[in-house]
């Protein structure tokens, strides 16, 4: 059986990227801080190269997906950004390049986070980045370089757009809303009502990520998205349908964000070409199953 090598494998995009994989028949090892639901799970800390070479030499991986990421954007140690994002990449593809057997596929996850606000509706891969807060930009330095090391690995490199479903931590927006929701709770502090962005369920994410690894791209960066964007008060509104209740909503201004990007559309055209893989999940499907989860737990 293939070897696939999961990094951020204890996260919340990371458990599912493993389903992903043993149902398309991979043997998959994890590199996570805690028990995954992977074959094997190694305990690695990315900036640790020595730690990441061992990880690598004892897995052979064929496959790699490399999901770790510091992804919070309001994270307060804006240094560990770089050291996880840029440098931690950076040690895992020195790794996979000392390789005898090299991996036939890696996907290396980004952010489309990176365009900032390009002033544009519909975003595509050609768009100039414009980083504007510290998570940006160590996606966008990773992205540079990771493409260094084109000509070396078979790299394709995916720009997700927001994306959320069943199991996602409370910090993160829509998961925030929902649990309110499943809690029955009267009022929600929110910050910024009007911003849209492009939501994708975490399902659709993997699935797209398992397509681009079994397609031939390499050397590319490509969008996964839904190329649709909800405003926040409509995510409100479905759920206040959903629940069956109306909440009140309080703007909290420490939770409006500074150079806060106000719509982000993505154009999933190119991965559409390369995969022939369209969104299968829709929203209200999505906020339906996380308020069941939520309630659940």
């Amino acid at each position: 059986m293939p070897t696939a090598l999961v990094t951020g494998a204890s996260g919340f995009t990371g458990r599912y990227m493993i389903d992903v994989l043993k149902k398309r028949g991979f043997t998959v090892a994890g590199l996570g801080s805690e028990p995954t639901n992977a074959d094997e799970t190694l305990a690695c800390d990315l900036t640790d190269a020595a730690a990441v070479r061992a990880a690598v030499d004892k897995t052979q991986p064929d496959w790699v997906v490399h999901l770790a990421a510091l992804a919070f954007v309001g994270h307060t140690d804006q240094e560990a950004f770089y050291r996880v994002n840029v440098f931690g990449t950076l040690n895992l593809l020195a790794a996979l390049a000392e390789q005898k057997k090299a991996p036939q596929r890696i996907l290396v996850a980004s952010s489309a986070n990176i365009y900032g606000t390009p002033g544009i509706e519909v975003i595509n891969e050609d768009v100039c980045p414009a980083p504007v807060n510290h998570y940006a930009c160590s996606k966008l330095a990773m992205e540079h370089m990771v493409a260094t090391w084109f000509e070396r690995l078979p790299i394709v490199m995916a720009r997700p757009f927001n994306y959320t479903g069943p199991g996602q931590d409370e910090r993160f927006l829509i998961p925030k809303i929902v649990g309110h929701f499943a809690r029955n709770e009267a009022t929600i502090e929110l910050g910024n009502l009007d911003v849209s962005r492009d939501f994708s369920d975490v399902r659709d994410v993997v699935e797209a990520y398992a397509r681009l690894l079994e397609s031939d791209v390499r050397g590319e960066r490509v969008n996964i998205c839904s190329g649709r964007a909800i405003a926040l008060r409509e995510i409100i509104s479905q759920m206040e349908d959903i629940a069956g209740y109306r909440i009140k909503v309080e703007v909290n201004p420490a939770f409006v964000r500074a150079n806060e990007i106000p719509v982000l559309r993505g154009d999933n055209r190119r991965l559409q070409a390369a995969t022939g893989f369209a969104p299968r999940q829709d929203l209200q499907q999505t906020l339906e199953d996380m308020l069941q989860a939520a309630r659940a737990n």
